[in-house]
């Protein structure tokens, strides 16, 4: 990610976690949560993610269902593991 913007995209990470976020659970090599929301939450998480994989082409970001019952689905590959724990580490606290 370009560092001038690094810090808007992890605060806007932050935001979705923290207001939309209702579980994360692991499942072998990737990261299952389960979000929900207003009207715009699957457009909002299509554009975020969009702009993840465009600087971070790693992340694969499966996304499924409705602003109220929305799946997100991360993997990354083997050596980029650590990543995505710290990415689901973080989800998990701030969706407490």
């Amino acid at each position: 990610m370009p560092t001038a913007e690094r810090p808007l995209r992890l605060t806007e990470f932050d935001a979705l976690f923290a207001s939309a976020v209702r579980s994360v659970e692991r499942r072998g090599d990737d990261v299952r949560m389960r979000l929900t929301g207003e009207d715009g939450l699957v457009e909002r998480v299509r554009d975020l993610t969009a702009r993840e994989t465009s600087c971070c082409s790693f992340f694969a970001f499966t996304i499924d269902g409705t602003d109220q019952d929305l799946t997100l689905d991360v993997s990354v590959p083997p050596a980029r593991r650590p990543i995505l724990d710290a990415l689901a580490e973080r989800a998990r606290e701030l969706s407490a």
